[in-house]
């Protein structure tokens, strides 16, 4: 599997939203990076 392609910003701030560290966000296989971000959308829009 090969790293996520992100721009260096947009890493930082996808690790910042997730709580998780930078190294850890682009070893993520991008399926959960995608239900991670939706779960964060739906937290938003309550």
């Amino acid at each position: 599997m090969r790293p996520l392609h992100l721009s260096p910003e947009t890493a930082i701030k996808l690790a910042e939203k997730l709580n998780v560290p930078i190294e850890q966000l682009m070893h993520m296989p991008q399926h959960i990076l995608i239900q991670k971000l939706m779960e964060l959308e739906k937290e938003k829009n309550n």
